[in-house]
């Protein structure tokens, strides 16, 4: 098992989106602006939606892990740290997916 995180990924494109657009697909991501990360990520979970219904288990590795770079990406030009997203993540599951749903659905 990795000792990897999402924590890691999330300070190294933090790192990485400060470098030379020369040097960095992060920094020069980040540059373009949100409609750009915005539009990659997109690409991303169409990638990975195939390869789950390809049954590519490989290809599906390599897409997740595209999705969540450049989810992370999104979330830094939008000054959303992860952090807030886990937190998000641990009220949902306070309660059913259901329920949580159904909550939403007045929204």
């Amino acid at each position: 098992m990795s000792g990897f995180s999402l924590s890691d990924l999330e300070a190294i494109i933090a790192e990485r989106a400060k470098a030379s657009q020369d040097q960095s697909w992060t920094a020069k991501l980040v540059a373009a602006g949100q409609a750009k990360a915005a539009k990659k990520l997109g690409e991303e979970a169409i990638e990975t939606v195939i390869a789950a219904i390809a049954d590519d288990r490989e290809n599906l590795t390599y897409e997740a892990a595209d999705l969540l770079y450049h989810l992370l990406v999104v979330l830094k030009i939008a000054d959303i740290p992860l952090e807030q997203v886990l937190d998000e993540l641990q009220r949902r599951t306070t309660q059913s997916g259901l329920k949580e749903k159904a909550s939403r659905q007045g929204t």
